[in-house]
């Protein structure tokens, strides 16, 4: 009985990252039939009628034979429309109507249209970065995507509008044309905003510079108005620019949860979920596990505004992420990883109310439980937590405008970390906020004096291992502000006071 048997090379997003699947197409004699196996989901299997009309409406011949069609490896799911354009090509190379010899180092990918046309998809770039993992010299994807996948240096992308392009490109009728790097993405508004004008909270602001040098999480405590959310919002404008690596991880992750299409970034994310969010929405997961709001802002800032009113599981569930700066969702006995390397800035009224303290009608009963909602492991992972008062009436209306614009404290902020890019050079820390417990240990160096005095702490602001450990990187980055060398008694002091804030809040 004759037997033509094709396969072609595709991808299926995996997390933030692809996997490669082989697309193998039997055909047979027999009764017309059209098989899909190899753990599909709906919108795999439903590719068989966008497959057979995309064929016939580009001119092309459908088999109207025994047609199975097996995605391996069989043992994962499937999930997805672009396997489309490689069930539509190993039918092509199957039935011979296109040479089999340029797929050996092709792969492809893309959903189809019913004309036979290519639609963008999301995970362009993880599947090209996928492709060159895998050895492939060139990459087939819809023109839309073509951008993005091109941003991988070593790997042809070239755009294809639909079956009769790839047809006539396999048949070697037409001369392939290679995909341009899309132009990094522009600003948004987050770089105009200026921290000049935030009136008065010159402790806040200190801490947020701090957070921003460092990459470190925020607390921050105060009454409605003080000015949290305009600090928050004004992050991005004094934090260094990603470098290459680190904007591509940001346009892949954007691009596999369907938000990119604009190019390489060019500012890190900053993301602000409402807090009604539930627990897989702001660390991930689902039946296909989708990245939540702490990986989308990877390399970026996670604000939690009204950090009290969020309910207590999705709280709990940062603690991981917070300290091992990735998120693992255990599916169908497989692990999936998301990074969430993320600085977490959250803001809270000190009470329901949200007076200042000398006027605050809250009884104890409900402090108590508005207290509660925030968990002791929790605040133990923020390393700065700062108060903010009422501002003055007269400051608000007549005052002159905030010092310290943004322009001044990026500056600072990024001699900052030039200083702490050299410190940590071979290690996989890109700034003190990255360091585990052994490299802070190693790397900041405390006078005897100044070891006794963080083992002799009163009760009050006694620290853990862990903020032992967080005390002594936020001093450190103290230290690179200032351009010192060595961290000194006053970085230390400094960091205890931001420290003591949060035990504060604890209690």
């Amino acid at each position: 009985m004759p037997l033509v048997l094709a396969s072609v090379a595709t991808f299926a997003i995996e997390g933030v990252g692809s996997r490669e699947v082989t697309v193998e197409v039997d055909v047979r004699r027999g009764l017309p039939a059209f098989t899909l196996v190899g753990l599909p989901d709906r919108a795999v299997r439903e590719a068989r009628e966008r497959v057979r009309a995309a064929l016939l409406n580009s001119e092309l011949g459908f088999p109207m034979q025994r047609l199975t069609v097996n995605l391996a490896p069989a043992h994962v799911r499937k999930a997805g429309p672009g396997f489309d354009l490689a069930i539509a090509v190993g039918v092509l190379a199957a039935t011979g109507q296109v040479p089999q010899e340029p797929l050996a180092e092709l792969a492809v990918y893309g959903e189809l249209s019913l004309a036979g046309s290519l639609r963008p998809g999301r995970g362009a770039l993880a599947v090209a970065l996928g492709a060159r993992e895998a050895g492939y010299d060139r990459l087939a994807v819809p023109p839309d995507d073509a951008g993005e996948a091109a941003l991988v240096a070593e790997l042809e992308v070239l755009p294809v509008g639909g079956l009769s392009d790839i047809a006539r490109l396999l048949r070697g009728e037409a001369a392939p044309q290679r995909a341009s790097p899309r132009r990094p993405r522009p600003g948004g508004g987050a770089a105009r905003l200026d921290l000049a004008d935030v009136r008065g909270q010159d402790d806040a602001k200190r801490a947020l510079e701090i957070a921003a040098a460092g990459g470190h999480n925020m607390l921050m405590v105060g009454p409605p108005g003080a000015g949290k959310t305009m600090l928050a919002r004004r992050l991005p404008g004094i934090l260094p620019p990603p470098s290459f690596e680190e904007a591509l991880e940001i346009t892949r992750i954007r691009g596999v949860a369907g938000l990119g299409g604009g190019g390489l970034a060019s500012e890190r994310p900053f993301r602000a979920p409402h807090h009604t969010i539930s627990p897989q929405g702001l660390i991930g997961g689902g039946g296909t596990p989708r990245p939540g709001e702490v990986t989308l802002a990877h390399r970026g800032v996670l604000f939690l505004d009204e950090l009290a009113e969020f309910a207590r599981p999705a709280l709990d569930a940062l603690r991981q992420p917070l300290e091992e700066g990735r998120v693992e969702i255990m599916r169908g006995q497989r692990t999936i990883q998301f990074p969430a390397r993320a600085m977490v800035v959250a803001a809270t009224n000190p009470c329901p109310c949200g007076r200042p303290s000398e006027s605050c009608t809250c009884d104890a009963l409900l402090l108590g439980r508005y207290a509660r909602r925030l968990s002791g492991p929790l605040l133990d992972r923020i390393d700065l937590v700062c108060r903010l008062g009422p501002v003055a009436p007269l400051e608000l209306v007549g005052g002159p405008e905030g010092s310290g614009s943004s322009r001044e404290v990026l500056g600072r902020v990024l001699a900052a970390r030039e200083r702490q890019r050299e410190r940590l050079r071979g290690t996989a820390a890109l700034c003190n906020g990255d360091m585990d417990g052994r490299l802070t240990r190693r790397t900041v160096r405390l006078q005897a004096g100044l070891r006794s005095r963080l083992v002799s702490l009163p009760e009050p602001t006694f620290l853990s291992g862990r903020g032992h450990d967080r005390v002594l990187r936020v001093a450190r980055t103290i230290a690179d502000l200032d351009e010192r060398a060595g961290v000194v008694e006053r970085d230390v002091d400094e960091a205890l006071a931001y420290r003591a804030g949060g035990r504060a809040v604890a209690a």
